[in-house]
């Protein structure tokens, strides 16, 4: 609740001393003086991943060799990674592997999914979905001869019908942060016979999820953002119990096969999650997921769930506070239940804008057309880090300083 009196950074500095997870900061490697709010595109490093790195480049890779697919437990690490994943997203150890990319993995259980539902011929998705989940999606459709139908946000309840044979759904947007029901929609999909895919990239990581508890049926995540497993870190993939002895996946690569090293021409599922493998892992950006997903050992994920609720509400006054008059728009839901844990700002110049904000040291990012987007990462982002954040961004709308040709320009990435 929005306290009465205007917000100090003196209120923000004894809410970090009081702070359950402020001794979880010091473990990440961030760069000094300046303020990371772009976990939810690129998490921050674990201090002690490049450690465990370098002994595998240095031992495990550079004296073991292929020795140490066995020696050092290298072929089991998917399903090593897979199940601490797990424990984040309400599943079961043996429901969740780590596989390739978000996007790879989509396809796969999309394909999937579909051919356990003969006779449907409609995917159902959202507008304003991640571009990379629609795109995935109507690939899809134009394969197995069904129609991608994409409806608004508000409209899937009531666009759900005997039609559908999958609903494809990412449980928080990645521009505005609005947060799905994921219990309520799966049990509406499963009354009218339909399977749900879950895209958990903006979630996983940053509070609980039960796909479990909700009887979801496939899900896929990224290890990039929240989980924090670095650039590219492969992605993950779930899939729930009754359903993996009848899944079907496209890609039908040697270490998904029963035996792979049996090197047989005919092709046999494996009987648990491994059929979703594919070919050789990604070692090394495995087992760096692997050495990050320790920053959640001993985390209760409800407690940084709260910290998380509180960031967000928190920035929320601030803006309110702080921000008016100069052209800013909550595009994020006001109410902590719809969110997830980062909150966009609409601004006509949010481009340069959001040059203007991470040259003093703030790092947030854009969103097009007119998106300044926060994520809020609760292992490592502060209290006070709310306050002075909010402060630059004033600072920069009220000096116009934005309005410079070197924040103007775009760059590639963006």
């Amino acid at each position: 609740m929005p306290l009465s009196a205007p917000l100090t950074r003196e209120h923000f500095e004894r809410l970090d001393r009081d702070d359950p997870l402020g001794a979880s900061r010091a473990r990440f490697d961030l760069p000094t003086g300046e303020i990371y709010l772009d976990g939810n595109s690129l998490g921050a490093m674990p201090a002690h991943v490049p450690a465990r790195i370098e002994h595998v480049l240095k031992q495990e890779w550079a004296q073991g060799l292929i020795r140490s697919w066995n020696d050092a437990d290298w072929y089991p690490a998917p399903q090593r990674t897979g199940g601490k994943i797990a424990r984040l997203i309400g599943a079961q150890a043996n429901e969740v592997i780590v596989a390739d990319s978000t996007s790879i993995n989509l396809f796969k259980v999309l394909v999937a999914a579909t051919r356990m539902q003969p006779g449907r011929k409609v995917i159902l998705g959202e507008r304003g979905n991640f571009p990379t989940d629609v795109y995935v999606a109507s690939g899809v459709a134009e394969l197995t001869g069904c129609e991608l139908r994409c409806v608004e946000p508000d409209e899937v309840l009531a666009a759900l019908n005997d039609e559908v044979a999958i609903l494809s759904l990412t449980h928080v947007n990645y521009k505005s942060g609005r947060r799905y029901d994921m219990a309520a929609i799966t049990a509406r999909a499963h009354e009218v016979g339909a399977l749900v895919v879950w895209d958990l990239c903006h979630s996983a990581g940053a509070m609980p999820i039960d796909l479990n508890g909700a009887q979801a049926d496939f899900a896929v995540g990224c290890g990039y953002k929240y989980l924090n497993g670095g650039p590219g870190a492969p992605a993950f993939v779930y899939v729930a119990e009754r359903h993996i002895p009848h899944v079907r996946q496209p890609l039908t690569g040697w270490h998904g096969h029963a035996r792979p090293f049996d090197f047989t021409h005919d092709y046999e599922a494996h009987p648990t999650i491994d059929r979703l493998l594919v070919g050789t892992a990604p070692q090394l950006g495995i087992l760096a997921l692997e050495a990050a997903l320790e920053m959640f050992d001993g985390v209760d994920m409800q407690v940084l769930r709260n910290k998380s609720v509180a960031l967000c509400d928190l920035f929320i006054q601030l803006c309110d506070e702080q921000l008016a008059g100069l052209g800013v728009e909550l595009r994020s839901p006001r109410d902590a239940a719809q969110r997830g844990s980062q909150v966009s700002l609409a601004h006509a110049n949010a481009y340069p804008v959001m040059q203007a904000v991470i040259a003093r040291g703030v790092i947030g990012d854009f969103r097009a057309p007119d998106i300044l987007r926060f994520g809020f990462a609760p292992l490592y982002n502060s209290y006070v880090n709310i306050w002075d954040s909010v402060q630059a961004l004033r600072e920069v709308l009220e000096s116009g300083e934005w309005d410079s040709p070197e924040f103007i320009a775009r760059k590639s990435v963006t």
